[in-house]
């Protein structure tokens, strides 16, 4: 009984790590192990790292960033919001880049700071003029300023909160599934390499 079991982790430890060897493979096949787009790519870093990050944005870009990571949308997504999809706690917003709707629940807090800075035309004003909203660039160039003065090592950018946002729902719900319904991909290999970010990315640094 005893071998049996432990025959069974050993399987199971194996299969893990044969997992993670297609996901591995599967990364370089998407990117290139001598690309650019590999080498490059945006990384996951734990939501309390990344906390300390926001904290040294600005406030507009700090929010953005705090709803990005707390609904899984893309910065572009969040800069883009109108005031009209502050009016209730549930929301559809349609993505940008698929042209895709998604369902969003605004966190409580999060809807009433949105609402306090809202402006007439968007939620997220640009710094020169409320008939834009704010850019991508803004928000990218705060994060890379912040991580710099952390001295972070990993490559973190705005797309580093919607993989924070996949890992954190797959390590709670243990459904992928889910995950990529709520990312709106359309295929699971894709969302395996966000939900498992922590995982590619450790093995990556030689630390799995």
């Amino acid at each position: 009984m005893i071998i049996a079991k432990l025959g069974g982790l050993i399987a199971l430890k194996i299969c893990k790590k044969l997992a993670y060897d297609c996901l591995y493979l599967d990364e370089l096949t998407i990117y290139g192990k001598d690309s650019d787009l590999y080498n490059m790519r945006t990384q996951w870093i734990p939501r309390g790292e990344m906390e300390h990050v926001l904290a040294a944005l600005t406030p507009p870009n700090r929010l953005a960033a705090e709803v990005s990571m707390a609904t899984g949308l893309r910065i572009s997504d969040v800069l883009s919001l109108k005031p009209v999809k502050l009016e209730k706690a549930r929301c559809t917003v349609t993505e940008l880049k698929t042209g895709k709707t998604r369902p969003v629940y605004w966190p409580l807090d999060l809807l009433e700071r949105m609402r306090a800075v809202a402006g007439k035309n968007f939620v997220f004003e640009g710094r020169c003029s409320g008939l834009k909203h704010r850019t991508r660039q803004a928000v990218y160039k705060d994060i890379k300023r912040a991580a710099a003065a952390f001295r972070l090592p990993e490559n973190i950018a705005p797309h580093s909160l919607r993989k924070i946002y996949a890992v954190d729902l797959y390590h709670r719900t243990k459904n992928m599934d889910k995950v990529r319904r709520l990312l709106n991909h359309s295929s699971e290999p894709v969302t395996m390499l966000y939900a498992l970010a922590d995982q590619l990315d450790k093995r990556k640094a030689g630390r799995l």
